[in-house]
């Protein structure tokens, strides 16, 4: 699509390096000078490390590893998958990777494709829920880590249990009853799945029904990350996205997808890096929307 294009031609530089302030994104540079820091943890997410052919030495040297799919980032609550988990659960996992709320963590993920690079985005907006703002994620992840030739290790650091403590930011969390208020009041609702799961030609495993809430636009999760560059949107490609979308700049809206990750990427892209901090996430999406047949879905195909 010709938007998708927009937003790759304007992407392809990496966003800048920076010294003290913790942005939303840095660059491999950046952590190859910082990683050192005392103050400063980086935390490795790729899944399946093991697996790869990256020879005996894998990791980042000195980083601490917690896997996406299998440290803990997300857990089941009351049957809907991928929910952050309770508060004391997900805050021991953070303290037991040394991190405590003086750190500045920088989140690695492969840089694969979009989908992948949402594991960062997720985890990104789990600190920032927690009211941890000294975070950033590296742009491109292991991609641009390694061929900027970063060092390497043969095992992930090992860290000393710190203590982590939150002050959550409630309003980052969207809930189904707030949902459920948005559609009474017209706030833009945001779908960062694929178009044919938007449109209702296809769903995840995980929802109940074809279909998209009532009246939501689609701005896909794949719109966000060039897989090609393994670069994430600058702030002028993802603004033209939101106009297209007639989505204003400060407009309020809330992004969803199937159970958060997707619409982490959208949630990154608009209230971290655009800087709308009138975007809101919804955790359960619509794994929890479609668990209730009684609740509206829009099925665009007509199947």
């Amino acid at each position: 699509m010709r938007i998708a294009s927009l937003v790759f031609t304007l992407s392809i530089l990496a966003a800048p390096a920076f010294a003290d302030e913790a942005r939303p994104l840095v660059d491999a540079e950046w952590v190859k000078a910082n990683a050192g820091n005392e103050n400063v943890v980086i935390v490795d997410i790729r899944d399946k490390v093991a697996e790869t052919d990256l020879g005996d030495k894998p990791y980042i040297e000195g980083a601490v590893f917690a896997p996406y799919a299998s440290a803990g980032w997300r857990t089941e609550v009351q049957g809907v998958p991928g929910q952050i988990p309770p508060i004391e659960e997900i805050t021991k996992l953070i303290g037991d990777l040394g991190i405590d709320n003086d750190d500045h963590v920088v989140i690695v993920p492969w840089g694969t494709d979009s989908s992948e690079f949402g594991g960062a985005t997720r985890v990104y907006w789990t600190f920032k829920y927690l009211g941890h703002d000294a975070v950033s994620i590296l742009d491109g992840g292991w991609r641009q880590y390694d061929a900027a030739g970063g060092a390497r290790a043969a095992e992930p650091a090992k860290p000393e249990p710190a203590t982590f403590t939150a002050e959550v930011r409630e309003e980052l969390r969207v809930t189904t009853e707030e949902v459920e208020a948005a559609l009474k009041s017209g706030v833009k609702l945001i779908d960062g799945r694929p178009a044919e799961q938007y449109e209702g030609k296809s769903k995840s495993p995980v929802v109940a029904r074809l279909g998209t809430l009532p009246n939501a636009i689609n701005i896909a999760h794949s719109n966000f990350y060039s897989k090609d560059h393994a670069l994430f949107s600058q702030p002028e490609a993802i603004k033209a996205l939101t106009e297209a979308a007639n989505l204003g700049a400060d407009e309020e809206n809330i992004t969803f997808c199937n159970t958060g990750h997707w619409a982490s990427i959208v949630w990154f892209g608009l209230h971290e890096v655009l800087g709308n901090k009138n975007t809101g996430m919804y955790d359960g999406s619509m794994a929890e929307w479609t668990a209730d047949p009684n609740r509206p879905v829009e099925n665009k195909s007509g199947a």
